[in-house]
């Protein structure tokens, strides 16, 4: 059962975020996504659109926003912006470097106006650089950090969704970033610039594995290491119903109840930490777990210490009883979709319902004292 209570969908923010003000310039992927979280967080976001631009008002990563239709090719719409963001207390942008500077709309323009203001800007390459004009997707980002080159079965590299690029090492970073700029801001009085760049973010995620290679603990090379799935303790793997399991029995006493619980009685897995013993000891496990449904997989494995976890599917996610036990997805206008993430134990994200508004009162509202 879905979860369809809690975060209630509101029109006031009760958020750890509540009272700050951010304009989104449109666009896609990490930029929507961080503004999402952030207006789940109780900021008050308004996103300014191109005039006439389709938009889905219940769609996921647009949720919580005031939406503005404007033509910023005209000199007096930016004069109107440039209102609005004097009583902004962040900017986030995703364009390519360059087109707010023509825009009239650059940080020296903007900060002058408003020096407490933080200038938010998502790029894939970063502002600067060989490539930083240059067009690009997730998939690029992450192939020159590292991170796709070790992902993936052994013949080639698969991209990961683009949850490292677009998400993790894009938008989340963004976030980071921006509510790092707004504390120091809360102290200085000064804002700045915050250049999120996606291939930064997705090297600096590679952190872990950069370090293991330089201790001689990782081996270039995909389907051979202990967490790209050469461990044969640590994988995938496919049941007698064509559904899979996931195990991650590192630790030795989690190893050791791997093994009770699939009946690992043979000497040869004694070798856990032997990767010239992975391949023998996964074609074991495969033909093992391939024995069993991924029920009966589960009423062996579920709760216990071994690391265990069905692999479900977008639409079977929801249902689990952990799942909706904890509310992790909600349904609106029958959409489901995550619920916000983190929790707060005292100011509460929650959800609240998109609207179209208008800049001139947005301006008069933002410009009082507050």
């Amino acid at each position: 059962m879905l979860d369809t209570t809690a975060p209630q969908t509101q029109t006031r923010s009760t958020g750890p975020l509540a009272g700050y003000r951010i304009v989104e310039f449109a666009g896609i992927g990490p930029g929507p996504f961080a503004c999402m979280m952030l207006a789940d967080m109780g900021a008050e976001v308004v996103t300014l659109d191109r005039v006439g631009a389709k938009k889905n008002m219940k769609s996921v990563a647009g949720r919580g926003r005031k939406v503005i239709e404007l033509d910023l090719k005209n000199k007096d719409v930016i004069a109107q912006v440039l209102d609005l963001l004097a009583g902004a207390d962040a900017l986030i942008e995703g364009f390519r470097p360059g087109v707010m500077e023509r825009l009239g709309l650059g940080p020296d323009i903007v900060l002058a106006r408003n020096p407490k203001l933080v200038y938010g800007r998502m790029t894939g390459w970063g502002q600067e650089g060989p490539l930083a004009q240059a067009a690009g997707h997730d998939i690029n980002y992450i192939s020159i950090t590292g991170a796709l080159a070790a992902i993936g079965p052994a013949e080639k590299p698969v991209p990961p969704l683009n949850l490292v690029g677009d998400f993790g090492g894009g938008a989340l970073y963004l976030v980071v970033g921006v509510l790092a700029a707004l504390l120091e801001a809360s102290r200085s009085g000064q804002g700045q610039i915050v250049d999120a760049a996606m291939c930064d973010g997705a090297a600096s995620l590679m952190s872990m594995f950069f370090d293991l290679a330089a201790v001689g603990r990782w081996r270039e090379g995909r389907d051979q290491n202990l967490l790209d799935g050469g461990a044969h303790f640590y994988g995938v793997y496919e049941c007698a119903c064509g559904h899979f399991i996931s195990i991650g029995s590192i630790e030795p006493q989690f190893y050791a109840l791997l093994r009770r619980h699939a009946g690992l009685s043979d000497n040869c897995y004694d070798a856990q930490m032997d990767p010239k013993a992975w391949p023998d000891l996964k074609q074991k496990l495969t033909d093992i777990f391939k024995s069993k449904t991924r029920e009966e997989w589960c009423k062996i494995m579920e709760g216990t210490d071994i690391c265990f976890a069905p692999v479900l599917t977008m639409t079977e996610a929801p249902q689990h009883p952990h799942m909706a036990a904890r509310g992790v997805f909600v349904e609106r206008h029958g959409v489901t979709q995550p619920a916000p993430a983190p929790r707060f134990s005292r100011t509460s994200s929650n959800i609240r319902e998109p609207e179209i508004a208008e800049i001139g009162a947005l301006v008069e509202e933002w410009n009082k004292p507050r």
